[in-house]
């Protein structure tokens, strides 16, 4: 029996019962690629959520803008109102890459802003996938860029319950370690904050604020309270916090350090020796200094550059994006494929060219 609970205002009409029985099919005898043709207003996205209805498996839909990405989600979200449908895109409102002018020594950091909404959803979309199995993610092409490790990811999530034993100290040492800061004024998405026996927190991905209270070094309740007005909305026996960040520094990193730092003598040896002093420099400042932040911290400005050492990939190994948090049979659907899959293999060459 399917996970997925259609919501069909209508039933399948026209061609759409023949395409909608083709496709499950095809999958159900393991066809690897097929392809929905249809006009303009030909019902490809209800036809689409019948076929997830049918087969039953997480699902991805890629397309190739926001809007499009953001109106799939509504529409999927109205057929699938009891499942997970989650939207997810790049969150930067702007970006402006790291560069240096050599003519002038002119270095320009980089530079970004980040939507604090987006990045919500971003987090919310993998940790239904961690979750639960009736997921459905609609993705702009950003779900092919680096993301952080699914394992790491995975293995860093907290469970709670009531009745534990766990010291409040312990708990709040966890979510530090989980990339939560801690503030005792002002909570707000990806903080914490200890008042009395309870602990605050608002998670990365949710909507929701929960306060875990403590009998000594046991776990009494934990309430889901509404953010704006404070009131419980929820009481809960168990509870799984996941790290307020997709890159999370592996908790045995020392030996990761040594190979970063060992990477970096070799590189600042060779500017060196090709008389490249300025580069020689910058790179041992910058390398140092976020070697420092990560023993310290756990996290450093662009984490995500040191990304194969904490996921111990060998070099020149793709990082792990968001297709990696699914499981092996997902489905995937490319919408406006003409459109979207030219703009993958481009963004996808473009990336690799640029780290190359």
């Amino acid at each position: 029996m399917s996970q997925f609970s259609l919501h069909q205002p209508f039933p399948p009409a026209g061609d759409q019962p023949k395409a909608i029985a083709a496709l499950t099919s095809g999958l159900k005898n393991g066809l690897i690629n097929q392809t929905l043709l249809g006009v303009t207003g030909s019902g490809k996205t209800f036809t689409m959520a019948n076929v997830i209805q049918n087969v039953g498996r997480p699902t991805l839909v890629i397309a190739h803008n926001k809007t499009l990405a953001a109106q799939l989600a509504s529409e999927f979200r109205q057929f699938f109102p009891k499942n997970a449908v989650h939207y997810f895109v790049s969150y930067y409102d702007y970006y402006q890459p790291e560069a240096y002018i050599p003519t002038s020594d002119t270095y320009i950091e980089k530079d970004s802003s980040i939507n604090d909404e987006i990045d919500r959803l971003r987090n919310a979309a993998t940790q239904a996938l961690m979750t639960r199995s009736d997921v459905i993610i609609v993705a702009s092409v950003s779900c092919i860029y680096g993301l952080g490790s699914p394992d790491i990811y995975r293995t860093s999530a907290v469970p709670i319950m009531v009745g534990e034993r766990i010291g409040r100290s312990l708990l709040i040492k966890r979510l530090t370690d989980i990339l939560y800061e801690r503030n005792d004024i002002d909570l707000a998405r990806g903080r914490f904050r200890v008042k009395g026996d309870a602990i605050e927190l608002y998670p990365a991905y949710d909507q929701a604020t929960y306060r875990i209270r403590f009998f000594g070094d046991t776990i009494e309740s934990i309430e889901a309270l509404d953010p704006r007005s404070g009131k419980v909305i929820d009481r809960l026996d168990q509870f799984e916090i996941f790290p307020a960040r997709h890159y999370i520094a592996d908790q045995n990193s020392a030996d990761i350090l040594k190979l970063i730092e060992a990477d970096m003598k070799k590189e600042v040896a060779d500017f060196e020796k090709s008389g490249r002093l300025i580069e020689a420099q910058r790179l041992r400042e910058r390398t140092t200094f976020d070697i420092e932040m990560i023993r310290e911290t756990g996290l450093c400005n662009g984490i995500e550059n040191y990304s194969r050492y904490f996921d111990r990939r060998a070099p020149g190994s793709p990082p792990s994006v968001l297709l990696d948090y699914f499981p092996k049979d997902y489905l995937l659907f490319i919408d406006e494929s003409h459109m979207t899959v030219p703009q993958i293999r481009g963004m996808y060459n473009g990336d690799k060219a640029r780290k190359d």
